[in-house]
């Protein structure tokens, strides 16, 4: 069985960090007056939050201005994610995967709108190491354009065989997340489905 966790809201608590980041990231690159609370977050994937970010303060979101954003985002959220205390597991977690490491029939992974930079430095600011999760579907892992978080299944179990695992339905797969978005792209693919509240 694979296991695929969101990890903002999920797996972790970050105090908004993500969002400061970004506004930090376009005050960076563009202006003062850049606001990062013109859009939504809440279970999308990054890519998507950065273009739209773009679009509202009248940038061209080219890839090339998306990768730039990327970058800047990456910087600020390090330095944020130092603040001691400022991540956290979410209650349970850790004791969580301690016991679902011990089975051996399971496989842990990620499935997030992170980027893998930044999805890493936030499971290591709270004190998971990533490489705990051997499978990950990240947000620019979609192979479409526009991407969307309902791609991001079939990449994770594409993943897991190749790691030579024996092959597994989508009623094998387990897609835990915090918001409708994390749901709907598991239904999208008869996975099974946890909502945390």
């Amino acid at each position: 069985m694979l296991i695929l966790f969101d990890i903002d809201g999920t797996l972790l608590t970050t105090s908004g960090v993500g969002i400061h980041a970004m506004g930090a990231a376009g005050r960076r690159l563009y202006s003062a007056d850049f606001d990062e609370h013109c859009v939504e977050y809440a279970g999308r994937l990054d890519p998507l939050i950065i273009t739209d970010l773009l679009i509202k303060h009248d940038q061209e979101p080219t890839p090339e201005a998306i990768e730039r954003f990327r970058h800047a985002y990456g910087s600020e959220l390090e330095a944020l994610l130092h603040t001691p205390g400022i991540a956290q597991p979410c209650p349970g977690v850790v004791e969580l995967i301690d016991t679902l490491e011990q089975i051996e029939s399971l496989t842990l992974g990620l499935l997030t709108g992170n980027y893998p930079e930044t999805g890493r430095r936030k499971l290591s600011a709270c004190g998971l190491d990533p490489d705990r999760f051997p499978i990950a579907a990240w947000g620019c892992d979609s192979p479409h354009n526009p991407g969307a978080r309902e791609h991001l299944p079939p990449v994770a179990i594409d993943r897991f065989h190749r790691t030579g695992a024996r092959r597994i339905g989508p009623e094998q797969v387990v897609i835990i997340g915090d918001t409708p978005h994390d749901i709907a792209c598991g239904r999208a693919h008869a996975c099974r489905t946890i909502g945390v509240a």
